[in-house]
């Protein structure tokens, strides 16, 4: 007897006793956790749900949480001289398939959500209708606030040297706009670079003033032509 079910938004063939290793779930080692979401069982028989068979779940026994093995992600941009390397560790959780039930199990209810609820309503019913008021007009201009500093800046990525994690450091030191890089020296820029870490601090920022001062003005034609011949800020 196997089946197909769901869990955490994937789907796994499954027998009793069977260990599987699934994205990382909020039950405790040791705990029992039902999934409702069976999409196919074979019993001597083949039932096919619609999109899930009705009554049946699957019971599984979290062993332990842990780590998947590690991928690498390496990025890189031809002549502009990016190259990133990350990697990356999934979380995981390796259960036991305990008991497979082909009717008469009971679907969950997402039961976290009405407890929120339950606790909000009577907290919103206690408060008078001027404090709700207040509280409206003292959010809103934080909203908008919000809205008006994302809009501004510019992207830096255009600058040639300059990645999308050299154009966060930046941003981050308040420079987000060509103008207001093109009127940093480049000592400056050497030194933020260099607070940003060892990985940063070998970058040479000689012609990033130069080219977002191009950019600022517009001259994006006299720019393309300046990047195409220097790679790096170094002529060909």
């Amino acid at each position: 007897m196997y089946a197909i079910v769901e869990i955490a938004g994937q789907q796994f063939k499954v027998k009793k006793d069977q260990k599987v290793f699934v994205h990382r779930l909020q039950g405790e080692e040791g705990s029992k956790v039902n999934f409702d979401k069976v999409l196919l069982l074979d019993d001597g028989k083949v039932t096919i749900g619609a999109p899930a068979i009705k009554g049946a779940a699957v019971t599984a026994k979290i062993l332990k949480h842990l780590k998947g093995d590690k991928v690498i992600v390496f990025k890189k941009k031809r002549r502009k001289g990016y190259r990133v390397k990350n990697g990356h560790r999934q979380y995981l959780s390796e259960i036991q398939i305990e008991s497979i039930v082909a009717s008469g199990a009971k679907a969950s209810k997402p039961a976290v959500k009405k407890e929120v609820e339950k606790k909000a309503t009577p907290k919103a019913a206690t408060k008078p209708a001027a404090v709700k008021k207040e509280e409206t007009k003292k959010v809103a201009p934080k909203k908008i606030a919000a809205k008006k500093t994302t809009s501004k800046g510019d992207d830096l990525k255009k600058v040639e040297g300059i990645g999308p994690k050299i154009a966060e450091i930046f941003n981050n030191a308040e420079i987000n706009t060509f103008a207001e890089l093109a009127g940093t020296s480049v000592e400056k820029l050497q030194e933020i670079l260099a607070a940003a870490g060892s990985r940063y601090a070998s970058k040479k920022p000689g012609s990033w003033p130069k080219q977002a001062k191009m950019a600022a003005e517009g001259k994006w034609d006299e720019l393309k032509e300046w990047q195409d011949n220097h790679k790096g800020g170094i002529e060909k």
